[in-house]
């Protein structure tokens, strides 16, 4: 008995079930929003850097790229978000109604559930029946949907998010070709932008419980290819434009 204490206790400190999950998933989706603000904004300053050294035309471009990525990211998320939203009301509005018609083949069902799970007839039976006196709905949208009734998914706050983690990750590339010489804009953007991605490719394999190397590798790869081709096809339009 001493011994389960002491590991509850040791362990109580550790979020569990689906409010973790959930918190993960918006983590992993800001990691996500700030790389494509980093990608973005970078292909975009890169490239206009690369046709004129124009600084009013670098910085606008850049300013130009968050204000829109951002709000295109989170009109975006508002509308996907909020379609799943429906989608799950529209499920719980639905077991609701079955519930109130006939509970005892919704308990049947449920313990159905979990006889597939594992748990004896009889066990699943008794974790049925004393899982719908306690909050059938819930229960249900639990084994049957992977709903939480009482968490939802919120479309303004995917919004929200998206747009804060964009703009973010768009500030680093608009600052570090922003702020330096002219000779130096193009490397200082470069070096700011791979070191960028490196942190979201590390952070969203730790989150993803994945070995950060291939997620750093890939992002960094990704982003140097942008940059690269972006820069030369600015420079090929600025030698066209002149």
């Amino acid at each position: 008995m001493t011994e389960t204490k002491d590991a509850a206790e040791a362990h109580a400190h550790e979020p569990h079930g689906e409010r973790l999950g959930s918190r993960l998933n918006w983590l992993r989706a800001g990691v996500l929003g700030a790389n494509d603000g980093i990608v973005s904004v970078a292909g975009l300053v890169v490239g206009v850097a690369g046709a004129t050294t124009d600084h009013g035309a670098i910085l606008m471009a850049g300013i130009a790229g968050l204000v829109a990525g951002a709000l295109s990211m989170a009109g975006g998320e508002y509308v996907s978000v909020s379609t799943q939203r429906d989608t799950e009301q529209a499920a719980l509005k639905l077991e609701k109604q079955e519930l109130k018609t006939m509970p005892e083949a919704e308990e049947r069902e449920l313990a159905d559930i979990y006889e597939d799970k594992g748990l004896s007839r009889e066990l699943a039976e008794q974790v049925a029946r004393e899982l719908s006196r306690k909050d059938a709905l819930a229960a249900h949208a639990e084994a049957e949907l992977g709903i939480d009734p009482d968490e939802l998914t919120n479309p303004w706050q995917a919004a929200w998010a998206s747009f804060v983690s964009f703009s973010i990750g768009a500030l680093i590339p608009l600052l570090a070709i922003a702020l330096p010489p002219t000779s130096w804009r193009v490397w200082t953007c470069a070096i700011a932008v791979v070191a960028g991605l490196a942190l979201t490719g590390y952070t969203s394999a730790r989150l993803g419980s994945a070995g950060p190397g291939r997620a750093v590798a890939r992002n960094v790869g990704v982003g140097a290819l942008t940059m690269l081709v972006t820069y030369y096809v600015g420079t090929l339009f600025g030698i066209t434009a002149g």
